[in-house]
């Protein structure tokens, strides 16, 4: 941003710029949009935070699948509406959490983390702050060899094969770490899954064909072309790869860093479903996110982090607002 801005444009584009800024930063970063704006400059801003678009956009343009379906001047176009027209049906914005679930035996416990069977944990915390440290632990990606109690047996974690092999699986917060670009979206789902479909004489294809064809429906992956190299997916549709791969391997805990981060409201949506689904059926999640509604929305309960720390846990029977999380990732 600062590159752009010291070439004196008259024309910027921004593209999702606050997807790594903190909050403060954000507010920053508009005072330095109206600023452009009184001295002349255009600005295009794309991003998929409607609330943003909502506050700063003069014109609206909406974009599906590649069209313009949808344009409009400040005020003329709802949230709501927004999400109709990117979609092409009527979508609630984001899932919010029944509070139904009820959690069972704990799954995998590490100090004052732990995750039960039918239970989504949430780790909120600003960029930084040791969320995503905490996940690679948990999954022993990790810097040391970490304890931790899987589905009560206390067992040593020195490499992410041995997560996986316990049942553990992990989404990255960076698409690219957990998919292999080049290759297919059947190979990316069966990769780690490869003992569980061979006979004796090598792949059972019609096996593996079948294994992706349900998961590929029930995920929703769009186009549903299995032999379509993940690079050329949606960044949604490669998130929903990641998560076919561990519902292929009977994943009984899922680490999620941040899920949803640069997706469209549609596919988030799903995310979020896919992962309600996952609790309902007996699993546990652990998720980071510093999108404080997203976290509160989703979570059976909160735990704040700030500087690799654990500040706060919020549960669903205390104070459970955004307005206690945000006081207590320091405000």
């Amino acid at each position: 941003i600062a590159r752009a801005l010291g070439r004196n444009a008259r024309i910027l584009v921004l593209d999702e710029p606050t997807a790594s800024l903190e909050t403060r930063e954000v507010e920053r970063l508009f005072e330095v949009i109206a600023g452009l704006q009184k001295d002349g400059v255009g600005i295009v801003y794309v991003s998929h935070r409607l609330d943003e678009i909502e506050r700063i956009a003069d014109r609206v343009t909406v974009l599906r699948d590649g069209r313009k379906v949808a344009e409009a001047k400040r005020g003329e176009l709802t949230q709501q509406d927004m999400v109709v027209a990117m979609t092409g049906r009527d979508l609630e914005q984001s899932f919010h959490h029944g509070g139904e679930r009820r959690p069972g035996d704990p799954l995998l416990e590490e100090d004052e983390v732990g995750v039960r069977a039918g239970e989504v944990i949430g780790l909120a915390g600003l960029l930084g702050s040791g969320t995503t440290e905490m996940l690679r632990r948990l999954y022993g990606a990790g810097h040391d060899d970490r304890r931790v109690r899987i589905a009560g047996r206390e067992v040593t974690l020195r490499h992410p094969s041995d997560a996986i092999s316990r049942g553990v699986g992990m989404v990255p917060g960076e698409r690219a770490l957990g998919l292999i670009m080049a290759l297919t979206v059947r190979e990316n789902i069966v990769l780690p899954n490869l003992d569980r479909l061979k006979t004796s004489v090598g792949l059972d294809r019609k096996a593996i064909d079948r294994l992706v064809d349900e998961l590929m429906e029930v995920v929703d992956i769009r186009p549903r072309d299995p032999g379509r190299p993940v690079r050329e997916l949606s960044g949604g549709n490669q998130q929903k790869v990641i998560f076919a791969r561990w519902l292929a391997g009977h994943a009984k805990v899922l680490l999620l860093d941040e899920p949803t981060h640069g997706i469209d409201v549609g596919a988030k949506a799903q995310i979020h479903r896919l992962m309600d689904r996952f609790a309902n059926e007996g699993g546990g999640i652990v998720f980071a996110s510093s999108e404080m509604v997203e976290v509160l929305s989703v979570s059976d309960s909160v735990i704040a982090m700030r500087a690799g720390d654990i500040v706060a846990h919020l549960t669903r029977d205390g104070e459970y607002t955004e307005r206690a999380l945000h006081d207590a990732l320091g405000g």
